[in-house]
């Protein structure tokens, strides 16, 4: 069959033209491409740095700061028993850690709806971890011309021993990390003692070289694609940004048309607008995007283009702030609300659940008491003619100090308790005690009898007393 008429190979003038990248630019969205990093200096660069130093301060400190005869933060997950300074908290607690979890994502809804994406830029561990290796990076292989320049070489002795001592350090604080990481479940001291003597156990190994390998590989090599592909927060993020968030943006209006010229050209007689087309603001940034793009989820918010571009206004003798903290709506000559439903719907129920969480961390008692009943035999009439039940008392000192505890029912006349009355439970323990509790038939008018088993101390500083109900059966 003959082609048909009206179909046509077009010509050459009649073809759709297709953008080339350049070559000499890294792509992004290719994980074997580099981004050398800038360094800059400025406001929020000084911000971040001091930010994130007092992080890993933090981070680094908290494992060995003492309290009582133990470390003050230890999860201790051989006793299920997580130890933050005073505070116990028990399997039976958890719902404590559960709660705090829920308040750092509201915290991070709350704060990403007004400041967009701060957390990223400023305090979150991928970040940190990776400024600090960049820092390294610029240390031992020079500055960002200077790495490129470097990688482009053939390997030689200059090559070789700066590569060589670059991931040096990069393993020996990727070690630290993972060691102190480790120290927050197992005993600091303990730790580095059975470590560097070889008897630490199999798991300790393994988790230490994990998380070594880990943060070598993270801050290291992944670096931007662990922000850009991997990093859930970057995808949902866009269901908590508006109009009114606070972002890193670019005024295209005082900003456009760019291009370069002298310091001293006035660039309205030139038809240009204040940016000179530096590219600045792309090199400093960590994920590699160009700003004046407009908004980008791969965007952090760490504000580096921001202080590369104040420098550069600085130098051309323009006001700062054509790339700034700013919202879509000012950008585009609207009001900005900062005051808005979602933004007060999520402040609201945050600070609903730090009030609730306050309540239940000291409404934590420091004794708990389950009371099982015999399951073989609801009741039986001893040799006295008493109806007696049998119970499993189990009483758990939440404290670090041994208590002596009373032991009583309520909700029974004259009733008769078979069983020690008074037991000292160590500090941590969970002491199991079977009890029998008989009563003269003539006082129960009804099948089932509501009680309560009371245990109580007053060796403490403060006297306690809780209490569990159970049922008493009769017939």
């Amino acid at each position: 069959m003959s082609a048909e008429p009206d179909k046509k190979t077009p010509s050459p003038s009649q073809r759709i033209k297709i953008h080339q990248p350049d070559a000499g630019k890294a792509d992004k969205f290719n994980p074997s491409n580099s981004i050398y990093v800038r360094a800059v200096e400025g406001h929020w660069t000084t911000l971040r740095r001091r930010m994130g130093w007092v992080a890993m301060l933090f981070f680094l400190v908290l494992p060995w700061l003492p309290w009582a005869d133990r470390q003050a933060v230890w999860f201790n997950l051989g006793e299920q028993k997580f130890h933050i300074f005073g505070l116990t908290i028990w399997p039976q607690d958890l719902t404590l850690l559960a709660a705090v979890f829920m308040i750092a994502a509201f915290a991070l809804f709350f704060v990403t709806t007004y400041l967009g994406r701060v957390w990223c830029g400023y305090t979150c561990p991928q970040t940190v971890w990776t400024f600090i290796f960049i820092w390294v990076e610029e240390k031992l292989e020079g500055a960002r011309n200077k790495r490129i320049k470097l990688d482009q070489m053939p390997w030689d002795f200059n090559k070789t021993w700066r590569k060589t001592a670059k991931h040096l350090v990069w393993l020996l604080i990727a070690w630290v990390t993972s060691m102190t990481f480790v120290s927050y479940f197992v005993p600091t001291t303990e730790l580095y003692t059975d470590f560097f003597t070889l008897n630490a156990g199999g798991g300790v190994y393994f988790w230490v070289f994990f998380f070594t390998l880990a943060t070598y590989g993270n801050a290291g090599w992944m670096r931007e694609i662990m922000c850009v592909h991997m990093c859930p927060y970057a995808r949902f993020q866009s269901a908590m940004f508006d109009r009114n968030t606070y972002i890193v943006g670019y005024d295209a209006k005082r900003g456009e048309t760019r291009g370069p010229r002298s310091r001293k050209a006035d660039p309205k007689a030139m038809g240009l607008g204040d940016c000179i087309d530096c590219d600045l603001c792309v090199q400093v940034c960590p994920t590699g995007i160009d700003i004046r793009n407009g908004l980008q989820y791969e965007c952090i918010n760490c504000g580096a283009c921001i202080d590369a571009c104040d420098q550069t206004m600085d130098r051309m003798g323009y006001d700062k702030g054509l790339i700034r903290y700013t919202t879509e709506n000012k950008l585009d000559g609207k009001q900005e609300k900062v005051m808005r439903p979602k933004l007060v719907g999520y402040g609201v129920v945050l600070v609903a659940m730090i009030l609730g969480l306050i309540y239940a961390v000291s409404a934590v008692s420091p004794l708990r008491i389950d009371v099982i009943r015999d399951r073989n035999q609801l009741y039986r009439e001893n040799l006295d003619g008493f109806i007696e039940n049998t119970f499993t008392l189990k009483i758990l000192n939440k404290t670090e100090q041994a208590h002596e505890y009373q032991l009583s029912a309520t909700g029974l006349k004259d009733h008769k308790w078979i069983g020690p009355e008074s037991v000292t439970v160590k500090g941590g323990e969970v002491y199991t005690l079977p009890i029998s509790i008989a009563v003269d038939p003539y006082y129960l008018d009804r099948p089932i009898t509501d009680i309560q088993i009371l245990v109580k101390s007053d060796s403490g500083e403060e006297p306690i007393e809780v209490s569990q109900e159970t049922r008493f059966f009769s017939r």
